[in-house]
């Protein structure tokens, strides 16, 4: 059952550190296996990579079919039906239109001594970006990580994604045709990961990895920080909804879903100032779960990790939102109050701000970008 915690009730304090010191971080064998593979991969090149790839994607190709020649990515993207494509267009350009304002701004000036002094901003050489291809494909990640890149101008873009039994996910080729991929590679896991941080014979090493991915993912993009850069150790997903008694519980239900439904290990968090509309909310993320198509992967994440918080007022939430520090949160209320909250939140990776803005606009086409910090890394 997911927890309960009251903030009025006596014991709060040491419920609610022990709610915030649960690790849903990998195990020591996931970095074992981990370090393992990266080592392999140095030392044997394309041909570890190749076994690899056969293992765990069970993919028979030679280092040559390891990169998706231009005309398969089109073949594949051309059997993304119109409206999905015009989508993911529509999709691609806000997200390009919102990230150029985001673009640094060099300085130059001269000081009060008459020191000219000053900064330039110049773009990465080469980004690696690593999409996912497990149990559900990721083509707004496509977006997320290629489009920002396009906009600082990066030279080289390469793009890794793991093909399961050689099957190319079509919208996944359209978002690396849309977004400007240079190169596409059918490889992934920390055997891709590797390749991109210290190059193979055939995959030349890129100077900075995006994206996410798995356990072993992460903790692959952890052990090559140094040689490149990276963008974050990106844990499981993060929701955590501020909610008030005015909703549609079923509304904040699927909000609640929408992280869920990624991975047994996502996290999602409700908090409410009313009890009778959180018991509501509770009924309808069960009644959801019996027809959501990942309901099994939903329902073990909100069973083992899903949390509703109870509080006073919401107006004073604010230091309970900053220590949970999630990936996501959402101010499911009038604009005003949700105005107010937001201004005194510290700590979140994203903030969508009244109840008519769910937090999957924001995975998908607002704009503003959903590579985002987890495991409370918020706070810094």
């Amino acid at each position: 059952m997911p927890l309960r915690l009251d903030a009025s009730a006596p014991g709060f304090d040491k419920d609610f550190a022990a709610f915030l010191a649960r690790n849903r971080d990998a195990d020591q064998d996931v970095d074992r296996v981990v370090a393992e593979i990266i080592a392999d991969v140095r030392a044997r090149g394309d041909a570890a990579v190749l076994e690899y790839t056969r293992k765990f994607d069970r993919v028979e190709t030679d280092a040559k079919g390891l990169r998706i020649a231009d005309g398969e990515r089109r073949a594949a993207a051309q059997k993304v039906p119109a409206a999905q494509r015009e989508a993911l267009a529509f999709a691609a350009k806000r997200i390009e239109t919102f990230h150029r304002e985001l673009m640094p701004q060099d300085v130059d000036f001269t000081d009060y001594t008459g020191t000219r002094l000053g900064a330039r901003y110049r773009p990465i050489d080469s980004v690696g970006v690593y999409v996912p291809g497990g149990t559900a494909a990721y083509p707004s990640s496509v977006l997320m990580n290629i489009v920002p890149a396009k906009v600082a101008g990066v030279k080289r873009i390469v793009m890794v994604v793991p093909t399961p039994q050689g099957v190319l996910n079509p919208l996944v080729m359209l978002a690396a045709e849309i977004a400007g991929a240079d190169e596409v590679w059918r490889i992934g896991g920390a055997q891709a990961v590797a390749a991109l941080a210290y190059g193979t014979q055939s995959i030349k090493p890129v100077d900075k990895i995006t994206g996410p991915g798995n356990a072993y993912v992460a903790a692959a993009k952890r052990r090559v920080f140094g040689q490149v850069g990276i963008d974050l150790i990106a844990g499981p997903s993060e929701i955590l909804v501020v909610a008030d008694r005015h909703n549609d519980p079923a509304w904040i239900a699927a909000d609640l879903l929408s992280q869920a439904e990624h991975d047994a290990s996502s996290q999602s968090v409700l908090i409410a100032d009313h009890a009778p509309f959180a018991d509501e909310v509770a009924k309808a993320v069960d009644a959801q779960l019996k027809t959501l198509p990942r309901g099994k992967i939903a329902g073990a994440s909100w069973r083992d990790h899903g949390c509703t918080i109870l509080v006073p007022s919401l107006a004073d939430c604010a230091p309970i939102v900053d220590a949970i520090a999630a990936e996501h949160v959402e101010l499911a209320m009038e604009m005003a109050p949700a105005e107010a909250l937001s201004q005194a939140i510290a700590h979140a990776g994203a903030i969508f701000i009244g109840r008519h803005t769910p937090e999957a606009i924001g995975d998908y086409v607002a704009g503003t970008n959903h590579v985002l910090p987890t495991s409370r890394a918020a706070r810094f």
